[in-house]
């Protein structure tokens, strides 16, 4: 659990494409647990379903870049994600600028922002989408979608997590911008794991390849070979649900 207090930075999302018939999962043990920051507790929400908020949002960055956020995974300023104190994580939430109608989605993977009227604090990558990077308070009204989903198709949706209770899951351990480095690091893997795949995925137009590695038939099995990950050098791991076929 990341416990910072969100500030303001004037001047000075990777955006989760998901690979065909590929779902993205909240990291849900030890992160959606009640916590306290300041002698204040939170509980976060078991459900994003329904779920709107009007409020300020602010952005984080620089200071804050490569550090653990609350779902395990590393901060990436340049990510379309975000802070947010009870939404679930994992969740894709959209953010509408109230003054102008501009949106940008993104998905929540840290805890945030502990100042009052603040309701999302925005990665540097995610501001910049909103038009609000200048700025530093701008008010918004995020919905909570729900987890992104892409279809054989192509085509993009969000679901609940109820959606997909049973299915086969792997942990995407690592992405890269080379494939032959991606292609390595599966084939090790594969080696000591028996299963390592590498999907690739464009994210603001740039092509990416995903290695996701290990194959599990529950949830909480995939989120206890997460931990593993974790604890033998990747840190920054989550997991995904894939094409049982796959």
């Amino acid at each position: 659990m990341s416990r910072r207090i969100p500030f303001i930075i004037f001047p000075v999302l990777l955006a989760a494409c998901a690979a065909p018939r590929t779902v993205e999962r909240p990291d849900l043990v030890p992160s959606q647990r009640p916590y306290s920051v300041n002698g204040e507790r939170y509980e976060p929400l078991p459900s994003h379903e329904g779920y709107l908020e009007d409020g300020l949002a602010s952005w984080y960055g620089v200071e804050w870049q490569g550090r653990k956020t609350s779902s395990g995974e590393t901060y990436d300023i340049d990510a379309m994600t975000a802070a947010h104190k009870t939404l679930p994580l994992g969740v894709y939430v959209k953010v509408r600028d109230r003054r102008t109608g501009r949106t940008v989605i993104v998905r929540i993977n840290d805890r945030g922002p502990f100042v009052r009227d603040r309701v999302i604090d925005l990665s540097r990558g995610a501001a910049r989408e909103l038009g609000c990077e200048e700025q530093g308070l701008v008010p918004v009204r995020i919905e909570a979608l729900g987890y992104r989903t892409t279809g054989p198709d192509g085509a993009v949706r969000y679901v609940p997590l109820s959606d997909y209770g049973v299915g086969v899951f792997a942990v995407q351990v690592a992405s890269f911008g080379k494939e032959e480095n991606a292609r390595r690091l599966a084939a090790e893997l594969k080696s000591r794991y028996g299963a390592a795949v590498v999907q690739e995925a464009t994210v603001n137009g740039s092509l990416y390849y995903r290695v996701q590695a290990g194959r599990y038939g529950s949830l909480r099995q995939a989120d206890e070979a997460r931990r593993r990950f974790a604890a033998t050098g990747f840190p920054g791991g989550f997991v995904v649900a894939v094409d049982k076929n796959r």
